[in-house]
């Protein structure tokens, strides 16, 4: 349950978000399920900034999007740590976000390892309605276990 009032909109439905102001500058987001993350500046504990929302958005679409491809090959129990890193340029917009997927290969052989980041980018590619969303806006450069891709 949240502390502060959502109002309801006639339109919500699968794919609704809202965000209702807390404080100055900070907000509590929502999602149609009641799931809720703070919104704030970066000098706000405890709050993740828009900019930051967009860097998870694209690091955990790029995760669940090559996840099934990963868990066939290395297990279901695999490990995989996803990093989105990049800063707002001069014009104050993302015009570089790098995608760093940690994931050990080093129980493939090499063309094992080959193949399954491929099969990997490749599910990425198809699969990251994020990413492709902002594709042409953000110039991402995503990495695999230390691979450029």
């Amino acid at each position: 349950m949240t502390e502060h009032a959502h109002r309801v909109g006639e339109r919500i439905g699968p794919g609704s978000v809202s965000v209702t102001r807390t404080g100055s500058r900070t907000y509590e987001g929502l999602n149609e399920r009641g799931s809720t993350v703070l919104i704030g500046p970066e000098e706000v504990e405890g709050h993740f900034t828009p900019g930051e929302l967009l860097k998870l958005a694209l690091a955990g679409c790029a995760g669940m999007s090559a996840d099934r491809v990963a868990a066939r090959r290395l297990g279901e129990d695999f490990e995989m740590t996803v990093w989105a890193h990049g800063t707002s340029d001069a014009e104050n917009r993302y015009s570089r976000v790098d995608e760093e997927l940690l994931v050990d290969l080093s129980a493939l052989d090499e063309a094992e390892r080959a193949k399954l980041v491929a099969i990997m980018v490749k599910a990425i590619d198809r699969g990251c309605t994020v990413a492709r969303s902002v594709h042409g806006c953000v110039d991402l450069e995503t990495t695999i276990d230390g691979t450029p891709v």
